[in-house]
């Protein structure tokens, strides 16, 4: 693949939605169409310490640049991969005295590769910086005094030795930047770390029930021989068969939500009207908010009342997650479980939403049967809402499994593990790290599933000693963050 691999797509101009991709020869699901790497890009203002400025990797010790005292590096690899973004950067760092905010050292990382490359086609573009859209002109009160002060603070920090360029070019960026700027996550996935331009991908469009998805790859640095290393870049990968003059969709917001809602956040977001099939048609919605059938069907009053107490609910649970208190969280999903599962459907959004968050919590307080039963349900519901080869559904199933092995239901934990990997094959690809910790996890499971069915009692026993004689692991500290966006908004 060329750099890029641009020669399988081509930009054309899609009905209703402007410019957009369309596949030149045919794909079939886990195919990679084109890979690109960042125009610009830089870490969150909260990560700067702990987030490599260069793959955006999370590491524990971190090289700091010696003349800025700003940037951080896993090693001396990343640090001279960095030199020619970093270059004018530090030195207006030093300059101004300290470093800006995130969405100014973007603006300023585009201009500094502006003035050494110029405004054209890039090596490897599709469309040139200056042709991206920027949505300004839709931009409300608010956002219009955000980017006013955006634009003042870059021109405080810009070098006045450095190219010059008009207010409205400036305000131009801004806006490429607030519509088009792709969320960067550490080499798990599971965090978002910053952000990032990428010219290629911002022209395909969004669909609920997308052909594609997106995932960012760190690359890799840690060859001894540098002809090995790969470049931090984005890849568009295929979800499903895709043939020669196809239009090449990804989806910008989770599918978990009701037609309306996506739509309006599409618009908030995005400035335009989704009018996709699953839009148009509600297609799932019954799902998404079904309720129990039968002779015990709940009142339409029954089900609003539940669904107004799920949503406060659902604000306490955030604001106990967010102080850490992990057992108030638990205690709020069973109070909110009691209340839904009478009146609730199996697929109901609200009652996925708090089955989600109570396997998490459960997880990480070591209470892993209990985490297990819910996780299970939250699958299932799953599994007849997503796309069947969707990163989130992956990621979801992959939590599941792993929660059912601590469980010691390595049956279960075993085939959960396996459904994960395979679409996570898909979605991420057999070198990311998140399919080669799977893979790791599907060989352990499988081989303890052979013991297993061998010789059951053993089985426990072994286990029972293992965990006697090792520090149980401890699962990862729920987040109170959503699982990473395509796009950034500024918040």
């Amino acid at each position: 693949m060329t750099k890029g691999g641009m020669e399988s797509v081509e930009v054309f101009t899609s009905e209703g939605k402007g410019r957009g991709l369309k596949a030149q020869k045919e794909f079939l699901p886990g195919d990679v169409i084109f890979a690109e790497p960042a125009y610009a890009a830089v870490v969150f203002d909260s990560l700067t310490h702990v987030i490599c400025h260069t793959c955006f990797k999370r590491q524990e010790r971190l090289h700091r640049c010696g003349q800025c005292k700003f940037a951080y590096y896993c090693d001396r690899t990343c640090q001279r991969a960095a030199w020619l973004n970093h270059k004018n950067e530090c030195s207006a760092i030093k300059k101004h005295g300290k470093a800006p905010t995130e969405n100014i050292r973007l603006a300023a990382r585009i201009m500094w590769k502006i003035e050494r490359e110029g405004s054209g086609l890039a090596e490897g573009c599709l469309v040139s910086i200056d042709d991206l859209q920027n949505h300004v002109d839709n931009f409300g009160e608010e956002e219009k005094k955000e980017l006013r002060a955006d634009v003042e603070s870059f021109l405080e920090f810009w070098p006045p030795q450095s190219q010059q360029f008009g207010m409205q070019y400036i305000s131009h960026i801004f806006g490429v930047i607030n519509c088009n700027g792709f969320t960067l996550s550490d080499q798990r996935g599971l965090q978002a770390v910053g952000v990032g331009i990428f010219p290629n991908l911002c022209q395909a469009n969004h669909d609920c029930w997308p052909n594609c998805t997106v995932i960012f790859n760190n690359g890799n640095h840690e060859a001894v021989r540098s002809m090995f290393h790969t470049q931090m870049r984005i890849e568009l990968r295929a979800l499903s068969k895709i043939s020669p003059g196809d239009e090449l969709t990804v989806s910008y917001v989770d599918f978990l939500n009701v037609s309306e809602e996506r739509q309006k956040q599409l618009k908030k977001q995005y400035y335009f009207d989704c009018a996709c099939e699953h839009c148009k048609k509600q297609i799932k919605d019954d799902l998404m908010l079904a309720v129990k059938e039968g002779e015990s069907k709940p009142s339409a009053e029954t089900v609003k009342d539940v669904i107004q107490f799920s949503k406060d609910t659902l604000e306490k649970i955030n604001k106990a997650r967010m102080e850490g208190l992990y057992h108030e969280v638990v205690k709020l999903c069973r109070e909110c479980l009691k209340k839904q599962e009478p009146v609730l459907g199996d697929t109901n959004i609200y009652l996925l939403r708090i089955l989600s968050i109570a396997s998490e919590v459960l997880s990480y307080l070591q209470m892993f049967e209990e985490a297990a039963d819910y996780a299970k349900r939250m699958v299932d519901g799953y599994l007849k809402i997503y796309h069947p080869n969707n990163a989130q559904l992956g990621m979801a199933v992959m939590r599941a499994g792993v929660t059912h092995w601590h469980a010691g239901l390595i049956e279960a934990g075993h085939g959960l593990i396996c459904k994960a990997y395979a679409i996570l094959l898909i979605t991420h690809g057999p070198s990311h790290p998140i399919t080669k910790d799977l893979e790791v996890m599907r060989v352990q499971t499988e081989m303890e599933l052979r013991m297993f069915q061998q010789n059951e009692f053993m089985y426990y026993k072994m286990r029972e000693a293992a965990l006697k004689n090792q520090k149980i692991q401890v699962m990862p500290e729920p987040s109170n963050e959503a699982p990473p966006s395509l796009f950034h908004k500024k918040e």
